[in-house]
């Protein structure tokens, strides 16, 4: 015990000295260690995790604390994270390079018809037999055989043109080649939907076509059932059809018509048009089915869609031109057109109708 204030006071002097020699001593030996691991720089204690923690930018707080001869410390430092007011802002997000468009209708209806190629003229011109007499009979030996005549008429349809075009610029079509290659697929889309809007209704006249259903027999039973199924108004539709003396290849309808007559069960819970686990063509009394949104529920369009003729003048085609200022303001204008016409050579073939 110390005997006063003065041999206190010593006392407490010789402990720290103790301790702060101590702490040399451990520095010395650190330093000689990591220069015999090769440690870089001054002294070879540059690379040292220790020159390298005091030499950080991201310490904010060193906190040491001294009890009995140890040091402790203890470090705050700053986190980088997502948020925007730290590292945040320094993220890009990943771009996927693919544009996605608005869902488009499939198209059917062309697909059915007969399509011909035209290279030349404003106009189609075919001939049709309007009447046929038919005297064929034996002729006995030395006697003069009968005649028979057939009459032909030269009919004319036009050639329309069915387009449409946008403007864009021409940095975004070369920066962006995707969304060149979309506008590209959105605007044939486009010309190919009025195309089949007008196949199907076109009402004729200046600039249009003459349509397959106004021109198409009005559906008339045949066999007069009494009352049918939507399968038995079909069926007596192809018959009509076919007492034409043409054969029908195609039924047109609505996809909503389509798949209730697909769900349609027999007696014992069996889907009569087979198995829902297997894919089939769509197909109906041996003819395929075209289920387009063209055609309003509850409407069909059966016959002989193979003896209509689509004229193909000009195929859909892209083309670019300037337009006003457009070339000053590196702006394009985008152009999608077709020319096509079309032949209803045998109406009385196609059957139009509406399910009871």
């Amino acid at each position: 015990m110390p005997r006063n204030i003065e041999d206190l006071i010593e006392q407490i002097g010789t402990q720290n000295q103790e301790t702060l020699d101590g702490i040399r001593a451990d520095i010395s030996d650190m330093q000689q260690k990591m220069a015999r691991h090769g440690g870089g720089g001054s002294n070879g204690i540059t690379n040292s995790w220790g020159s390298q923690f005091i030499n950080s930018k991201t310490v904010d707080l060193a906190q040491v604390e001294q009890t009995r001869g140890r040091t402790s410390m203890e470090v705050v430092r700053n986190a980088l994270t997502t948020d925007p007011a730290s590292g945040g802002a320094l993220g890009s997000p990943f771009r996927d390079t693919t544009v996605t468009g608005l869902p488009q209708q499939r198209l059917f209806i062309r697909d059915l018809l007969t399509v011909v190629p035209v290279n030349s003229g404003g106009s189609a011109e075919y001939a049709a037999q309007t009447n046929r007499t038919n005297n064929a009979a034996v002729a006995p030996e030395g006697t003069l055989k009968a005649e028979s005549s057939a009459t032909f008429e030269l009919r004319q349809v036009p050639l329309v043109v069915i387009a449409t075009w946008l403007k864009a610029s021409r940095q975004i079509l070369s920066d962006a080649p995707q969304l060149s290659a979309l506008i590209d697929t959105e605007l044939t889309y486009d010309v190919g939907l009025a195309e089949e809007e007008e196949i199907l209704f076109g009402a004729g006249g200046a600039g249009n076509l003459e349509g397959l259903v106004p021109q198409a027999t009005a559906f008339a039973d045949p066999l007069a059932l009494a009352t049918p199924t939507e399968i038995d108004t079909l069926g007596s539709a192809i018959l009509q059809a076919s007492l034409t003396r043409t054969a029908p290849d195609g039924i047109a309808l609505n996809p909503a018509d389509w798949w209730r007559l697909k769900l349609t069960k027999d007696d014992n819970g069996r889907y009569i048009f087979g198995d829902p686990q297997t894919e089939a063509v769509p197909r109906m009394f041996g003819l395929p089915v075209a289920a387009t949104e063209a055609l309003a529920p509850g409407n069909f369009l059966v016959g002989s869609f193979k003896s209509q003729v689509l004229y193909d003048r000009w195929k859909i085609r892209i083309e670019a031109g300037f337009e006003g200022q457009d070339f000053v303001k590196n702006m394009v204008s985008l152009l999608a057109e077709e020319r096509v016409g079309l032949a209803v050579k045998r109406p009385e073939a196609l059957i139009y109708g509406s399910f009871a």
